[in-house]
């Protein structure tokens, strides 16, 4: 499909943004390695040949009664030494670069832990001795899908609320601007608090709850382009020809709204992996022990004689905040009409 001029523009912009382009190519790399967790960073190996016969341990359940009658039945731990001289003697297995996961015990790593990066942990151990490089990874992909999925959620709430406070204006826009004039002073952490004495938070209770207050970022920029755009001419001349209000705004308006919303939403998204980020720090994000960059910056407080912890916990953190605000400087520069005439 061929892509329009003023589109063509924009991408020849975004291109010349050399930080930004440099950062999208980063992030990728990052996004790809991440969601690849499973395969990189894993306690199970990725195949296995026992008595000529392949498994694929990562993805696959296998009991220990594969390896012999004198097993349970319950899911095989390939760090049991007895199972590994088992399938040594009877096959082999291929290990993914990292022997363990996120919530692997090294036992091996040293006699106090955390224990200093090694040709073993390349980043060390945390205070519980599990591989601070297996969790970075992980809790790259635990932020990233949140924060994507935030961001696409309540992006889509807020476009559709700005959309319909525009486009009637008058009584409905008065009273949604009062609402979430009212809302957007609730006391989000204290509310958190509440919420987490009553139930454990997890993924999808956190992610639901930040919803909550999250859609009103965009809700006043979509509010402004439709509010603007509603009295132009092709509008009413729609509008006169009984076109459903709905269509209006969808195939004629929103377009138009989308270009100065796409703007934000790399800023979005790092606000809600930071959002997660303090959470966590604050001991009200994920459950304990989840791969969390929080519960990591908060071991890095609590461990100040294992330095490696804090460099890493800074490093990931902040680079990946980094990489998207270049993104989004450079997404604002190719929607900026300045820029693409």
């Amino acid at each position: 499909m061929r892509l329009s001029p003023l589109w063509q523009r924009r991408l020849a912009v975004f291109a010349a943004h050399r930080r930004g382009r440099a950062s999208l190519a980063i992030f990728a790399v990052v996004f790809v390695v991440s969601m690849a967790a499973n395969f990189i960073a894993n306690d199970k190996p990725l195949l296995l040949d026992y008595q000529g016969r392949f498994y694929v341990p990562a993805v696959q359940f296998i009991p220990e009664t594969t390896f012999g009658t004198q097993f349970l039945p319950t899911e095989a731990d390939f760090t049991n030494p007895t199972i590994k001289a088992v399938i040594n003697a009877h096959g082999w297995a291929l290990w993914p670069p990292i022997p363990y996961s996120y919530d692997t015990i090294v036992w091996d790593a040293g006699p106090v832990a955390p224990s200093p990066p090694s040709w073993r942990n390349w980043l060390g151990t945390d205070e519980v001795s599990r591989d601070v490089l297996a969790r970075v990874i992980y809790g790259l992909r635990l932020s990233i899908l949140f924060g994507f999925g935030l961001t696409i959620v309540a992006s889509a709430v807020g476009i559709i609320a700005g959309a319909v406070q525009g486009f009637y204006g008058g009584l409905t826009d008065l009273l949604f601007q009062r609402f979430i004039e009212i809302w957007s002073g609730m006391p989000q952490l204290f509310l958190l608090i509440i919420l987490a004495s009553i139930i454990a938070p997890s993924f999808w209770v956190l992610l639901l709850f930040l919803l909550l207050f999250s859609w009103m970022s965009l809700t006043g920029v979509v509010r402004a382009e439709f509010l603007r755009a509603r009295n132009l001419d092709y509008v009413r001349a729609a509008k006169a020809l009984g076109v459903p209000d709905w269509r209006i705004m969808l195939r004629h308006m929103l377009p138009n709204a989308m270009i100065a919303t796409l703007t934000f939403l790399p800023f979005i998204l790092s606000d809600s992996v930071t959002v997660l980020a303090s959470l966590d720090f604050l001991g009200f994000g994920m459950p304990p022990g989840s791969p969390s960059l929080g519960e990591l910056v908060a071991e890095a407080k609590n461990n100040l004689q294992a330095p490696w912890l804090a460099f890493t916990a800074f490093a990931t953190l902040g680079g990946v905040l980094i990489l998207l605000i270049f993104i989004g400087e450079a997404v604002r520069d190719a929607f900026d009409p300045r820029k693409t005439q």
